[in-house]
């Protein structure tokens, strides 16, 4: 048991949106309040504790209902970091200061006995700071990338993989009838994961990742052979953060103070590439942020229930610094620390790539 008492504890969701969020609320909720605690939730990651939002109770009836509802109930932001926080300068730029002291001495204004942080890797690594300035916390992991290593999964990975592969069936029919190339842009900056399970399941000829670079004239080649084998069209699914060999990733907004470059633009990018290099009527789609919308699937309900359970035994076994994880099909605590240290990447040599490849799929390598 922990040495101190928990009365009250906060819970806050940092960064994008995944489905399963609310599965995660509900759980500590639920797992708390039958501890006798009471529950905060804090609004747009921090910001309920800077004055840019409220922190919220949270009781039973308030979460009554939510586990199948996608989004967050609490909000969310990926441009919230109180070490890094955004304000206009003198003239009118942003810059970035440092506003976690403010967070620290509203933790303890309100009382609060604990935090449990639930986001990415970018949401971690600010609860790994803030432990170092003595808030108690407990991290669950959220990453619709499934990027976060010493986890097996994160909870609306699948569900994001699943809208992706169903939004591939769709387009099959429309691409065979008129003959054309398409090329769908879906979520994963540093990571293929996304790309390679749904390009695999929607059976893609051309799958385009981070972790493999690619050369256009190869990606020409594979949908040239296709036409010429009299399969006259050819879906290519590419990562966000997908970049040619000796090239850059193709971005829509630079890095500003407070929060990260916008990755964006390369199904669009490798439309035209594609079409000034085979006369192939070619057209391109961003799945954007659909792949974070809707009803999490009944695997990432169950896992981000499980997480927030576990979440609630971490603290009150007084495990600060720790974060669920899902390992050999358990639940476990790991170092917030190990979580951020590195992503997790695709391997280029690992068994799905070795089977695409196998099946006729092309990487553009």
């Amino acid at each position: 048991m922990s040495a101190r008492p928990i009365r009250r504890i906060a819970i806050n969701t940092g960064g994008g949106d995944a489905p399963g969020l609310n599965a995660v609320i509900r759980a500590v909720v639920l797992a708390a309040t039958q501890r006798g605690w009471e529950v905060y939730g804090i609004r747009k990651g921090y910001g309920g504790l800077l004055g840019d939002d409220v922190i919220v109770p949270l009781d039973r009836q308030a979460v009554r209902g939510i586990t199948h509802l996608g989004g967050t109930i609490l909000g969310t932001t990926n441009r919230g970091n109180p070490f890094e926080w955004a304000v206009e300068g003198p003239d009118g730029k942003l810059v970035a200061i440092d506003r976690s002291d403010e967070v620290v001495e509203a933790f303890r204004r309100h009382g609060l006995d604990a935090l449990i942080a639930v986001g990415g890797d970018g949401s971690l690594q600010i609860a790994c700071r803030l432990m170092q300035k003595g808030v108690p916390v407990v991290g669950v992991p959220k990453t619709i990338d499934n990027d976060l290593a010493v986890t097996e999964v994160t909870f609306g990975f699948q569900t994001a993989v699943q809208t992706a592969t169903e939004a591939l069936d769709k387009l099959h029919s429309t691409a065979e009838s008129h003959e054309r190339v398409f090329l769908v842009e879906v979520m994963g900056r540093h990571t293929g994961w996304i790309a390679l399970e749904a390009g695999i399941s929607g059976t893609c000829d051309v799958i385009l990742i981070p972790e493999i670079p690619y050369d256009i004239d190869r990606v020409c080649e594979k949908i040239q052979a296709r036409y010429a084998e009299g399969r006259r069209f050819a879906i290519v699914v590419v990562a966000e953060g997908a970049r040619p060999r000796n090239g850059q990733v193709t971005l829509v907004e630079e890095a500003q103070p407070g929060h990260a470059a916008r990755y964006g633009g390369i199904a669009e990018r490798l439309a035209r590439e594609i079409y000034e290099k085979t006369g192939r009527e070619t057209r391109s789609l961003v799945l954007g942020h659909l792949q974070r919308g809707g009803s999490p699937i009944a695997y990432d309900r169950y896992i981000g229930l499980r997480f927030g359970g576990a979440a609630v035994r971490l603290v009150e076994a007084g495990a600060f610094g720790q974060m669920v994880a899902l390992q050999n099909g358990e639940v476990v605590a790991v170092p917030i620390e190990s979580a951020v240290a590195e992503i997790k990447r695709v391997d280029p040599n690992g068994d799905a790539v070795r089977t695409a490849r196998e099946m006729g799929v092309s990487f553009g390598d």
